[in-house]
C-alpha cells in the first residue's frame, strides 16, 4: 500500500491522498490533513527521526525515513516516508511533497534475518555448531563468528573452508568432499580443526544438494558440529536429505513396512502413478511429491540416514 501528501507553505494547504489516509489507519478525508497529525501518529521512539515543523518550513528534510506508525486502532505498521522540497527562484522553500510506502513485511523479514544471524553466531561461539549454504559459485555462507573462533579472515574461509582443517588432513578431506559435491550427493565426514586459542577439535561436516521445485540444482546446505555431540538436523538440511531419497530408497522403505505402492500412495496423499514415477526416477529431485512420500514413510517409522560415503541408509525405527 502506498500514498502521497503535499504541503504548500504560503497558503498552508496540505493534501493527503486516500492511500496515505489508509496507511495511517484513517478514513480518507475524515480528518484534516496536517503534518502535526502525522507526527502524533509516529511511534514515540521514531518521532525524532522525522523533521520538526520548523525544519520542514526551512527546507531541512531527509530524503527517506523508515518509521513506525501507531494507527488509531492500535496496530503498528512500518512506513518508508520520502520527502522532496520545492524551492522558489530565489531559493526559498515553498512546498514539500512526500510519498509513503508500507514496508512492514520487508522490515519484519530484515529483523528476523538479523535475529537469525545473531542466533547462529551465538551458537557457534558457545557450542561450535553452524549451519551454512553454498551457491553454484562454491562460496560458502558462514556466520562471522566462525572466523572469530578459528582466527581466520571470514572471506578466506567462505571461499576455502578447508583452511580450517589441520594441514595433515586437509588434502584428503578436500578431495573426498569435492568428489561428492561434483556428484551432487550427500557428503559426510569428520576432520580436526585448530581453533584460534590453540585447541584441537574434531568436527563432523554434513552437506547435501538442494533443488528447487522445478528440479534446478541450487547448491548445497550444510551442518557442522563437534564430533560425538548430538545435533538435530535443521529443517533446511532435512529437506535436502529428503530430496536425495531415490526410487530404490522408497522401494527399500516399503519393503521394511511391507507396503505396496498403493499403500504408500494412500499414506502420502499421492496418486499411484505419482508413486510409480518416483520409484522409476522420472520425477525430478525437487518434486514436492517426493517430500510427501518421504514424510509418510517417516510417520510410519522409516529413517533415512546419511552415510560417510555419500549414500543414504534406510532403517526402521
Amino acid at each position: 500500500m502506498s500514498g502521497a501528501w503535499s504541503w504548500v507553505f504560503a497558503g498552508g494547504d496540505q493534501l493527503w491522498s486516500p492511500g496515505f489516509y489508509r496507511l495511517l489507519g484513517l478514513v480518507p478525508n475524515a480528518a484534516k490533513a496536517s503534518y502535526e497529525l502525522l507526527l502524533t501518529l509516529i511511534h514515540p521512539e521514531d518521532r525524532p527521526l522525522l523533521p520538526s515543523i520548523a525544519d520542514v518550513r526551512q527546507g531541512h528534510v531527509p530524503r527517506e525515513t523508515i518509521a513506525r506508525v501507531i494507527r488509531p486502532n492500535g496496530t503498528v505498521r512500518t512506513l518508508s516516508l520520502t520527502m522532496e522540497m520545492r524551492f522558489s527562484a530565489e531559493g526559498r522553500p515553498v512546498a514539500v511533497n512526500g510519498t509513503a510506502l508500507d514496508v512492514s513485511d520487508r522490515e519484519q523479514l530484515a529483523h528476523l534475518r538479523h535475529e537469525e544471524r545473531r542466533r547462529r553466531g551465538a551458537l557457534y561461539l558457545t557450542e561450535h555448531i553452524a549451519t551454512f549454504s553454498m551457491g553454484l559459485d562454491l562460496v560458502r555462507e558462514l556466520p562471522f563468528e566462525v572466523a572469530q573462533v578459528h582466527g581466520l579472515p571470514l572471506e578466506e574461509i567462505c571461499a576455502d573452508p578447508y583452511l580450517m582443517i589441520v594441514p595433515e588432513e586437509r588434502k584428503a578431506f578436500q578431495v573426498l568432499a569435492g568428489e561428492q559435491i561434483a556428484r551432487r550427493v550427500v557428503f559426510q565426514s569428520t576432520a580436526h580443526e585448530r581453533l584460534a586459542n590453540g585447541e584441537l577439535w574434531r568436527f563432523r561436516i554434513l552437506t547435501m544438494p538442494v533443488w528447487d521445485p522445478d528440479g534446478t540444482y541450487l547448491g548445497r546446505c550444510g551442518l557442522k558440529y563437534p564430533a560425538g555431540a548430538s545435533s538435530r538436523v535443521p529443517a533446511v538440511l532435512r529437506e535436502g536429505l529428503e530430496q536425495s531419497v531415490t526410487g530404490h530408497h522408497l522401494r527399500a522403505a516399503r519393503a521394511l513396512l511391507d507396503w505396496s505402492m498403493m499403500d504408500l500412495a494412500q499414506a502420502s496423499g499421492l496418486s499411484h502413478s505419482t508413486v510409480r514415477r518416483l520409484e522409476e526416477g522420472s520425477e525430478h529431485r525437487g518434486s514436492r511429491s517426493r517430500l510427501h512420500a518421504v514424510e509418510a514413510l517417516r510417520r510410519a517409522g522409516i529413517r533415512f540416514v546419511a552415510m560417510d560415503d555419500g549414500t543414504l541408509a534406510v532403517a526402521k525405527a
